[in-house]
């Protein structure tokens, strides 16, 4: 059974159509990739998935259930609960907040105590916030950045704040990861430290779907990929298959005759 599931895909955004007829699936434990030329409806079709947009047309499933269709779909924090998290190809960290204060806030929606209860200190209160500090602690650890959990998060490295996204994510304990770009502005020593992080994800079990435009990185580690350009999928398969498909060659080096 798949894990994901997109089934004719399709959204429009007035008279521009920015996916087109989607069909896709991941199974459970896969590294995947999404590449494309710049406009080519990645982000657009990240986007759909994590329930910021609902589809014009076709639907979209998680595990046999549904995401959203062109009548209903669920809400961001919704999908979360199900077992889906993201990273933005923008940073969005609160900055002037602890590296452990980000991860905190990113768990509020799996917190069962209301507002009215956390402010007044009940006890079962202060035992969730007891159990969600120590899993963030736990994912700091798990990501490397254990040291770093009291220090503002714009006071590292732009590699480690990519980890603290990441970090914040696996908090939510998905099934499915979506990476939009995590590589993007990172150097050659950051990016093996990625490529090792994204091991152990799968290593948990967990999927990872990621939008990325270093072809090497997604070569290295991918066992899947789709090619969009212009909101169509032109090519799917393995990185092999992928990378000697001439429409893909195409898209990204235009063609012999040009």
């Amino acid at each position: 059974m798949s894990l994901l599931q997109a089934e004719g895909v399709t959204r429009r955004f007035g008279g521009l159509t920015a996916v087109s007829n989607i069909d896709f699936s991941l199974k459970p434990g896969v590294v995947a990739s999404v590449i494309g030329p710049n406009g080519a409806g990645k982000t657009t079709f990240f986007n759909l998935l994590a329930g910021v947009y609902r589809p014009s047309e076709g639907r979209l499933l998680l595990e046999g259930q549904l995401l959203a269709d062109a009548n209903q779909g669920l809400l961001t924090h919704q999908i979360v609960r199900r077992g889906l998290a993201r990273t933005f190809q923008n940073i969005r960290l609160f900055g002037p907040m602890s590296v452990l204060e980000n991860l905190l806030i990113g768990m509020h929606t799996q917190l069962k105590s209301n507002a009215l209860a956390q402010w007044l200190g009940l006890p079962g209160a202060r035992q969730e916030e007891a159990q969600a500090r120590q899993r963030a602690l736990e994912t700091l650890d798990f990501v490397g950045l254990r040291d770093q959990a009291s220090r503002p998060a714009n006071s590292l490295p732009y590699g480690h704040q990519r980890l603290i996204e990441i970090a914040r994510a696996l908090t939510s304990n998905p099934k499915l990861l979506l990476l939009d770009e995590p590589a993007a502005g990172m150097n050659h020593s950051e990016t093996d430290q990625l490529i090792a992080l994204i091991g152990k994800i799968r290593g948990r079990g967990i999927t990872v779907l990621l939008i990325e435009h270093d072809i090497k990185l997604v070569m290295e580690i991918s066992e899947q990929v789709m090619v969009l350009d212009h909101g169509l999928k032109i090519s799917e398969g393995t990185p092999q298959q992928v990378s000697q498909d001439p429409k893909v060659i195409e898209a990204y080096l235009g063609s012999p005759e040009e």
